[in-house]
């Protein structure tokens, strides 16, 4: 007959024993020690200088003094002495140093890890719920590498649910980005969680980005003149085929309407540009009758009225031109910047009546 047990070698009370309390009493202190065992240290070199009774201690493998030689044991302080106990794989305590439940793996004490598969929810210094299966309150959260890089993955079941990054302020949402109800990416704003608008979208479909917002700041012309390398241009302060050609106004020397203005009326054509040149153009009748004057003929003046005025006080460039198989010549005097005149003068005197062109270049604004 075994005078120890099986599992943790409690002392056993033999026939006709004597001292049978010392034995049992021997047994109930291992058995204060072991049950809801709370360690006091794991990997515990020194004994503590004032040891305590009923104390337990996990030694490591190089003890000292009074444990020196009991390496790998439970030391379970007893009145006056140390009991030293080999732990068994399997065996459970409290680790009152670390915090943690350990267990003896049978070299040593591992911390117990519970299963984290397929949990219902975790909430770290929060509580979690049905949809916020995890939830975290925190200063910061930190997903780094483990090895090269780390990605951070958001599926969705169908391209018509939401795969997002939700920004919240009081648990309003203001700011989102992902794939928003399709495959685009987007990052939408809303200033009362309500109504949303698409700050920028990418769509994989088509290729193109959108927005719904105008953009400013130093990426964007500051004003008309703004010619900064790399800046976007504003549509109010550039020209394309919306606005290149229409009415031409300036203000203070800077265009304020579009690039080219092109008009008729029955004085003439015109084009003007937004740098202030202006071109007019028109045909005029020549004289109906020529007088002789020494060696040619000379017809009567014609007069024609500009299709638009030049700028006031100066004289546009003024030249006229005649379609005639006869020898005619023509002479051209502006009317400072409202109209001009022609004469027509010829070798012999005309048979016929001569259109006369016109071309009168000069200035709508100086």
């Amino acid at each position: 007959m075994s005078d120890i047990t099986a599992r943790l070698d409690l002392p056993m009370i033999q026939p006709s024993q004597a001292q049978k309390h010392v034995t049992h009493n021997e047994a109930l202190q291992v058995l204060d020690g072991l049950v809801q065992a709370a360690l006091e240290e794991t990997g515990a070199s020194t004994p503590p200088f004032e040891p305590v009774t009923g104390t337990l201690y996990a030694t490591g493998a190089n003890p000292t003094d009074d444990w020196a030689g009991q390496p790998n044991k439970l030391a379970l302080r007893i009145t006056e002495a140390w009991l030293f106990i080999d732990p068994q794989e399997g065996w459970r305590a409290w680790d009152k140093a670390t915090g943690q439940f350990k267990v003896f793996d049978g070299s040593g004490w591992a911390e117990i890890l519970p299963d984290l598969n397929n949990l219902d929810g975790v909430g770290i210094g929060t509580t979690s719920d049905a949809t916020n299966r995890l939830t975290v309150a925190a200063a910061a959260s930190l997903f780094t590498h483990d090895g090269a890089g780390h990605q951070l993955k958001v599926n969705k079941a169908t391209p018509a649910d939401t795969a997002s990054l939700l920004f919240q302020s009081g648990f309003t949402g203001h700011a989102e980005m992902g794939l928003a109800g399709d495959t685009a990416f987007s990052i939408k704003l809303s200033d009362d969680g309500t109504t949303w608008h698409d700050a920028l979208r990418a769509d994989p479909a088509t290729q193109q980005l959108a927005t719904d917002f105008q953009l400013t700041g130093d990426a964007v012309q500051q004003s008309p003149t703004d010619t900064t390398t790399g800046r976007l241009m504003r549509a109010d302060y550039g020209y394309g085929p919306g606005n290149l050609l229409g009415t031409v106004t300036q203000s203070g020397g800077i265009p304020t309407g579009g690039a080219i203005e092109t008009g008729e009326n029955a004085s003439g054509s015109y084009v003007k540009f937004a740098n202030g040149l202006m071109m007019q153009w028109g045909v005029a009748a020549s004289p109906s009758s020529y007088v002789p004057d020494g060696s040619i003929y000379r017809g009567g003046a014609t007069t024609f009225d500009y299709p638009e005025d030049f700028a006031a006080g100066t004289i546009p460039a003024l030249s006229v031109s005649v379609n005639s198989t006869d020898t005619v010549w023509a002479q051209a005097r502006s009317l400072v910047n409202t109209g001009g005149s022609a004469r027509l003068m010829a070798a012999t005197e005309p048979t016929q009546s001569y259109d006369v062109g016109w071309l009168a270049i000069g200035y709508w604004f100086t």
